[in-house]
């Protein structure tokens, strides 16, 4: 897909949060001075946006510190807040590296069941094959049969082998054997899916736990990354699950998905803000070609309407 369109894709997908944005900016700002009344209008607005509380204060403070008082035009408002967006998701706006050195890059892949994280382990699979890459899989999430069954599809799909195990089998042990037959294999990536269930806190922790655990037994520096996928669609949830999460795992970055059904997408402002974890892919579709590398500015004047 050209960038063009995916750019197209991602407007398209953000239109639901950017209508909410840019229509509530337009009934605040109609000839209108930049007062106390319209600053707090503006806040509120941007929570209802899931940009947070912490978020919608630092945007509307920005906003007051050069143009309070002042008669301002909704556009110049879209306008002042798309840069300031930017310049929160910017740091935020890191492409995942794969260290070619390490054969293989082991990445464990987690999150809650329906965050779209096996789809995501397929998708980036197909995009690192892509380049030329030679990827693995490993089906960790052994309580689901569907999962293994998904990737096993996607693996076909990307020209990729998939190490899979027996239903409510040892994850972890799955995980050392891949491992094992990615490094047999000369592998540049290996990619771990594992199970989400955050039901039982306790067992999701000694599970992921043990995955990291017998991975260190073949390279002390395993798992390399481990990246966390979000369904934007839950909006401010997702911040409790980062914080569940990171006290599991060492957390290195984040996707989201499922931009494309949401009016939340300011959610990944919030994050940025409050974690500041490199955001390495967003999702605003069902093809592969629908994850792609995070672009802070593009993000955010799609936010307030600004492209095209």
């Amino acid at each position: 897909m050209s960038k063009q369109g995916w750019l197209d894709r991602l407007k398209s997908g953000l239109s639901k949060t950017t209508s909410k944005l840019t229509d509530g900016i337009a009934d605040i700002f109609r000839k209108r001075k930049l007062d106390d009344d319209a600053l707090e209008e503006l806040e509120e607005l941007l929570i209802t946006g899931d940009l947070g509380p912490a978020t919608a204060a630092k945007l509307t403070a920005n906003l007051a510190a050069t143009r309070f008082d002042k008669e301002v035009s909704e556009e110049e408002v879209r306008t002042a807040l798309a840069a300031d967006i930017a310049s929160i998701l910017e740091p935020v706006a890191t492409p995942l590296v794969i260290e070619s050195t390490r054969a293989p890059h082991v990445v464990l892949v987690v999150g809650v069941n329906g965050s779209g994280k096996t789809t995501t382990i397929g998708k980036l699979a197909q995009h690192y094959k892509g380049q030329g890459l030679n990827v693995m899989l490993a089906a960790g999430d052994t309580f689901r049969a569907a999962a293994v069954e998904q990737l096993k599809i996607w693996g076909d799909r990307a020209g990729c082998p998939v190490i899979a195990g027996k239903a409510g089998g040892d994850a972890a042990g799955l995980a050392y054997d891949a491992l094992q037959a990615a490094r047999a294999q000369g592998s540049d990536l290996l990619l771990i899916d594992t199970a989400g269930r955050l039901q039982n806190q306790t067992d999701l922790m000694a599970g992921l736990e043990k995955i990291s655990r017998v991975l260190k037994k073949l390279d002390a520096t395993a798992p390399h990354d481990c990246i966390l996928v979000l369904d934007a669609t839950v909006g401010q949830n997702a911040h409790s699950q980062v914080e569940i999460f990171r006290n599991i795992v060492a957390v290195t970055g984040l996707v989201v998905t499922k931009l494309d059904g949401s009016a939340k997408g300011g959610v990944l402002v919030a994050l940025a803000e409050k974690f500041g974890l490199p955001v390495h892919a967003i999702g605003v579709g069902e093809s592969a070609e629908d994850l792609r590398p995070f672009e802070a500015e593009a993000y955010a004047r799609d936010l307030m309407g600004l492209n095209g």
